[in-house]
């Protein structure tokens, strides 16, 4: 016992759907469906499965009402009254949500499910009294995630939004504001299309239409998201083509659709310019390749009196009539029934299975397994199905939804199809690419997909190999952005009352670097690197040192030695003639034991050049110090042994037993020490020590003595200081004695240039960095070193070596 228009006598699926030449194969993939299962012994055995179909016309009303025509099957229509006792198994259909919630609110009361293939917005997503309303389509708020994520992968920044102004729009506007805003995304224009309902009182909607055209032509927003619902796609091609009638710059755009997405063919939109959508990316539910399908359509009969609708459809499509016809074709030929359905152009119908009809394929065979598993459960519902029970008999498919909800199968193409906890289909949706060429044909080409259930990091997939961009940008990945990307070596500014996509760019500044795009801000490069000149990359530094390989390393070293040798030379010129006057007066010793010390000052210079190392950073202050101090400690003792032999000639003087060897030894001996021990006290508090200072110079390494107590460094040059003040302020005084004792001009002279040069020498040290520090201390101990020499020698020298009869007793006696 079976029929082919109820189940057991007593059901049958129904479907909405709207009879649009290309919504016609939603139909036929119900049908193609329904033959199958009716073929196949392994489900439902002997049942037959029928369908009625219902036509909702987009309108509420005539929804409600044949939704209760399915229900109680009278006319006119008496609400909980049915004498033919066929109970509806369930309903497959609902072409867009509001029609689906309409037959939901209605068929929910009764406990009969919906298996619907349309999409949701998110509000819609979160209704939980729908408990018998299942969706074959993945959740939508997946398909916003996939938005967001294909705008991210091309670096899509500045987007054009268009949606309905209704409800759905706002939602739709609102959410991708949501997500666009926490993913870094601007939006350039928002533009919301009045409903069709609305136009016609609307005396200025050319104008408004004219407006969008205008924006859309607009050459700086180069990607467009759109809600590609059934509405808001016929707004749109009739703003595209007034613009092309107007002339109107032409709208060059990359379209981003939803899944809703579709080319509605209707006469007055015949001659769509389908250019326009060339290069176009939508999303799609998850469709597979049927091949069986494309059979089925091959062997479409139009003299088929089974179907009522394909007489209809097919004077439309080939725009021919059948005798008798009640549709006027007036002018047009008759209709043979051998035209071919692959013979009609893609907009008006494709042979291939949309992913609507999979959807609507899927619901069938959805339904058909939870009957058959409630069919093969009699331990549990075996009272249910006895004949001999008619009451119950009624409402045995009210238990349908639960079964419904634990659907899990493989169709014929290899896909997995369940439902989730909310009652929504577990699939991924695709990514497609539309290719349009002139003869209004079109390629579908899958070039990525979004898939909820993949591995964290793998939902998300393209491959834009694949991807065919439309024709104004020249097969190159279009740009989004508000402007121009900032180069690497550069970093991003806000532009003020501007978009946070709206930016300058700034170049990075001293030592940070950006190696990408579009950075918010500039990278520190690590303390041993330091940006090249385009602030792109970070190089290694080099190391920085007064080195004995470069000029000025060289000419220092070069003085140092040649003024140690002059050194050298003066002391044998001394020593030569240690027995004549002019190097006998004044405390000979005392002149040995200052030459000398400024023979190691010379030398104790060349220390400071070459790389520190821990034993040059110890002794080379250290070095400094005590000698100098010998040094300066020696003029000393010279100053006061003039003033002291001079007080000594007078008669009855006391000043004769501190002339000699043992009060200038312990003068020196005394000063000497004094600085060995600040120096002694320097090594034991903080010691010197090799240093790498990767700061003071933006592009080099200064490799330095830290010279670990700082102030020490100042206590030994100021002690320093102190005894050069002395010797000055003395020899100052004693300038003005006899000739014959006299070195105290000589003395002075010397300890002003001493103490100049050190002076000056602290405000330059600490105003430079690198090396040059060290050159400066270099050429502090030179030039006071020298000074000292040429200021006490240089003239001895001359009479010694140049003039020597000036070098005699009786000369010496002589004033001058």
């Amino acid at each position: 016992m079976f029929t082919t228009l109820t189940f057991m006598a007593y059901s049958r699926c129904v479907f909405y759907f709207s009879i649009m030449l290309k919504k016609y194969q939603h139909t036929l993939a119900l049908a193609f469906a329904v033959n199958e299962i009716n073929g196949n012994s392994m489900i439902l055995p002997n049942r037959t499965l029928g369908f009625h179909v219902y036509d909702s016309h987009f309108d509420a009303q005539i929804t409600y009402q044949n939704t209760l025509n399915l229900l109680f099957n009278q006319k006119p229509t008496i609400l909980n009254y049915n004498c033919s006792k066929k109970i509806p198994v369930a309903v497959i259909g609902g072409t867009d949500s509001e029609t689906s919630l309409h037959i939901a609110t209605i068929l929910g009361i009764y406990k009969i499910p919906q298996v619907t293939y349309c999409l949701y917005t998110p509000p819609v997503n979160d209704i939980s009294h729908l408990s018998f309303l299942y969706r074959m389509v993945p959740n939508e708020a997946h398909q916003y995630t996939g938005i967001v994520q294909l705008l991210l992968h091309f670096q899509w920044k500045w987007i054009g939004i268009m949606a309905m102004d209704d409800d759905k729009g706002e939602t739709f506007v609102k959410t991708l504001e949501k997500s666009f805003s926490d993913n870094g995304i601007c939006i350039a224009f928002t533009e919301r299309m009045p409903l069709q309902s609305n136009i016609f009182g609307i005396v200025s909607f050319n104008d408004m239409f004219r407006e969008i055209a205008l924006l859309l032509s607009r050459a700086s927003v180069n990607v467009c998201v759109i809600s590609a619902d059934a509405h808001m796609m016929l707004d749109l091609q009739i703003v595209l083509n007034l613009a092309k009638s107007d002339m109107i710059l032409p709208v060059q755009k990359v379209w981003v659709m939803t899944a809703h997405w579709d080319f509605s063919v209707e006469p007055f939109l015949n001659n769509l310019n389908m250019q326009i959508f060339h290069g176009a990316l939508s999303f799609a539910s998850h469709t597979s390749e049927m091949s069986a399908f494309q059979n089925f359509l091959l062997f479409q009969d139009p003299h088929s009196l089974t179907n009522h609708f394909i007489r209809v459809f097919w004077e439309q499509a080939f725009k021919c009539s059948f005798p008798a016809s009640a549709i006027d074709m007036k002018n047009q030929g008759s209709c043979t029934g051998s035209e071919k359905l692959e013979n009609l152009s893609h907009p008006f119908f494709e042979m291939s299975m949309t992913s609507q009809s999979y959807s609507v394929y899927n619901a069938v065979y959805a339904v058909v397994h939870a009957l058959h598993t409630l069919y093969s459960s009699k331990e549990k519902y075996g009272a249910l199905l006895v004949r001999d029970h008619p009451r119950t008999s009624k409402s045995q498919y009210f238990q349908l939804y639960h079964f419904l909800s634990q659907v899990s199968f493989n169709n014929s193409a290899g896909d997995t199809v369940s439902f989730d906890k909310k009652r929504e289909l577990l699939a991924e949706f695709d990514i497609i690419n539309w290719v349009t060429f002139p003869n209004k044909s079109f390629l579908k080409v899958k070039v990525g997909q979004m898939d909820p259930q993949a591995p964290s990091g793998r939902k998300f997939s393209i491959n834009e190999r694949k991807i065919t961009w439309p024709t104004h940008f020249n097969q190159t990945i279009p740009l989004a952005l508000c402007n121009d990307h900032c180069p690497p070596g550069s970093r991003k500014k806000r532009k003020e009352g501007e978009p946070f996509c709206c930016y300058d760019c700034n170049t990075c500044p001293s030592r940070k670097f950006s190696n990408e795009r579009d950075m918010d801000d500039c990278l520190d490069c690590p303390e041993e690197q330091y940006p090249n000149k385009g602030k792109n990359i970070c190089i290694p530094k080099n190391l920085n040192f007064l080195s004995y390989n470069e000029t000025l390393g060289i000419t220092l070293t070069f003085l140092a030695l040649s003024f140690s040798v002059t050194t050298v030379a003066v002391l044998g010129i001394f020593i030569k003639h240690r027995n004549t006057p002019i190097v006998k007066a004044n405390n000979r010793n005392l002149t040995y034991l200052l030459l000398v010390s400024l023979f190691l000052c010379f030398l104790s210079s060349l220390l400071f050049i070459g790389q520190p190392q821990l034993l040059t950073c110890l002794l080379r202050q250290i070095a400094f110090g005590i000698i100098f101090s010998v040094a300066v400690s020696s003029v000393l003792a010279k100053t006061i042994t003039v003033v002291l032999a001079f007080m000594a000639t007078k008669p009855g003087s006391k000043m004769r037993k501190w002339v000699g060897k043992r009060f200038s030894n312990s003068l020196i001996l005394c000063c000497s020490c004094i600085q060995a021990s600040i120096c002694i006290l320097w090594l034991y508090t903080g010691p010197p020590f090799p240093n790498l200072d990767m700061h003071s110079l933006p592009e080099e390494i200064v490799v330095t003595c830290n010279e670990g107590s700082g102030n020490m460094f100042y206590y030994i040059l100021g002690y320093m200081g102190l005894l050069a003040l002395i010797s000055y302020i003395v020899a100052f005084f004693a300038r003005k004695l006899p000739d014959t004792f006299n070195e105290a001009k000589f003395i002075a002279f010397s300890m002003l240039v001493f103490c100049s040069v050190w002076v000056s020498f602290v405000p330059t040290y600490l105003s430079t960095k690198g090396k040059y520090m060290v050159a400066v201390e270099i050429f502090s101990i030179l030039a006071s070193s020298i000074g000292i020499l040429g200021s006490l020698f240089f003239p001895k020298c001359y009479i010694i070596v140049l003039r020597p009869e000036l070098n005699t007793k009786e000369h010496l006696k002589t004033k001058k």
